[in-house]
This record gives structure tokens, sequence and C-alpha cells, in this order.
């Protein structure tokens, strides 16, 4: 049987954490409603089965989101960029390689990076190897690259790329400072005329503001409900052909 290219659950932890976390609460309040005859413990119980299933079904939606939705959020993002094919591309937090795949598989005569510090705790199995290996399962190998270092200090020259894709990463900087910095290095890194697609399910008005001090064009997307969870945004950033 052939390998297939494995992209992950994105918030692992967190995930996990509600689903079981909510199992337990659900079974603790059917075992109280049940054992318990007065009607404070009662409303406890409901209380608990209440809580409980709002967390599996958050867990829940997390899942089927790196399951499926991510794929559909992917599309999406790259289909905001109107592609010829020779594109110098940079995926900012690339994790295991969803977005950059997508966009080599776009690509001809252009090039694909991926940057990342690859935090377990942000993608299950999120490892330099296995994001490789994605990209030889997927056949994108020969025009795409990979590089370990951080969003806010980039080793790029000015100017070096069409297109800067980032999803889900720069909320898990940790503070203000450091994302000035990361939107300051992708507006550093485009090319005159060049795009940058940065989604987020927060922190996309700071992002949005960023780029306009940076003398980018701006434009931020309504949330997408259907597909992603929680909600996405995606921040669209445009330098100007004359602008360095």
């Amino acid at each position: 049987m052939s390998q297939k290219p494995d992209y992950g659950i994105d918030a692992p932890g967190v995930v996990f954490s509600f689903l079981g976390g909510g199992a337990l609460l659900v079974i603790a309040g059917i075992t109280v409603f049940k054992l318990v005859a007065s009607n404070p413990w009662h409303r406890l119980g409901i209380s608990a089965v209440i809580t409980g299933a709002v967390f599996a079904v958050e867990g829940l939606l997390m899942l089927l989101y790196s399951k499926y939705g991510k794929f559909l959020h992917r599309d999406r993002m790259l289909a905001m960029h109107n592609w010829k094919g020779d594109e110098q591309v940079l995926d900012v937090g690339t994790g295991r390689g969803l977005l950059l795949v997508g966009a080599a598989k776009k690509l001809n005569s252009g090039r694909g990076v991926g940057i990342d510090i690859w935090s377990g705790k942000d993608l299950s199995g999120n490892a330099m190897e296995k994001t490789q290996q994605n990209l030889s399962l997927e056949g994108v190998h020969g025009k795409t690259e990979l590089r370990s270092e951080s969003a806010c200090e980039m080793s790029f020259p000015e100017g070096s790329f069409d297109v800067v894709l980032s999803n889900l990463c720069l909320h898990n900087i940790p503070d203000d400072v450091g994302r000035i910095l990361a939107c300051r290095e992708i507006a550093r890194v485009l090319k005159p005329g060049g795009v940058a697609l940065v989604s987020d399910y927060k922190n996309t008005r700071q992002y949005a503001r960023i780029f306009k001090q940076r003398g980018l064009e701006v434009t931020r997307s309504g949330m997408s409900y259907w597909a992603t969870f929680p909600p996405l945004r995606v921040v669209k950033a445009r330098k100007s052909a004359t602008q360095q």
C-alpha cells in the first residue's frame, strides 16, 4: 500500500483536552443526576452535561478542520492569487507543508520555501523530516525547500518573494512585539508587486494595521464559518509595483 501524506492535527493538546474533558464532564453529570436525588445536585449534573457536550463539540469541530476543513481553506487562500507559475513563494509557519505543497503544485519555473520552528504543541508530529516526507510524497520536493527559522527574523534578502503565505502561525507568537516583527519581515521580503496572504482566527486587525503602516494595500476577508473552526479570516496585503 502506498504511503499517503499526513498533515497532522492542529493544536492537538487543545483538541484532545476538549474531547477528553468534555466526555468526562458528560459522564460525571449523568452520574450525579442518576445517583443524587436533591434538586441542587440535579442542576449541577445538567450543567456538567451541557458544558461537557459543548467542549466535545468544539473538539470534534477542530478535529474536522484538521482532517477536512483546512484543505478547503488552503484552496480558498490560494485562489486569492492569480498564479502564473513562475512565482517565488514563502510559506511562513509551514508546519507539515500543506500550503507549501498547494502553492508548489501551481508552479512551473517558480520555487517555494517553507520556514518553521516545528513546535509539536501547534501541530501533531510537527518535524522538518515529516514535512520533507510530505513534499516527496506529493511530488514537489524538486521545487521546494525547508528552513528552520523564526518568522520574526528571516534570513532572506529584501524583496525575495512574489507571494508570502501563512496560516494559523502568527498568533502563536506570544507577544505584540514579536507579531509586529513578523509582519514587518513579511512586508520586507515581499517583492514590489508581491502579495501576502495571512490567515488566522485572531489578531488579524493587528496584522492589517502593521501592513498598512509599511505602505501595503490591505484587505481583510470576512470569517469563514463553514469550513474552519475556529472561524478564520484572511488578510491580503499587496506591495505596490514601485515600492521598495
